[in-house]
């Protein structure tokens, strides 16, 4: 699976970890978080992410 990062401040969302302190399971891929998801870190949408290389 795919990492991204934020443009804004640089976070990876890692599917092998997730985001489980947003409810965010391990194994969830990017495509599938819920739109209204924001990055943990700064607050920007899912718009604001790239795939990592």
């Amino acid at each position: 699976m795919d990492k991204w990062e934020c443009t804004v401040c640089s976070y990876i969302y890692d599917p092998e970890v997730g985001d489980p302190e947003h409810g965010i399971n391990p194994g969830t891929p990017f495509e599938a978080l819920p739109e209204d998801w924001v990055c943990p870190v700064c607050g920007v949408p899912k718009d604001q992410f790239i795939k990592k290389a």
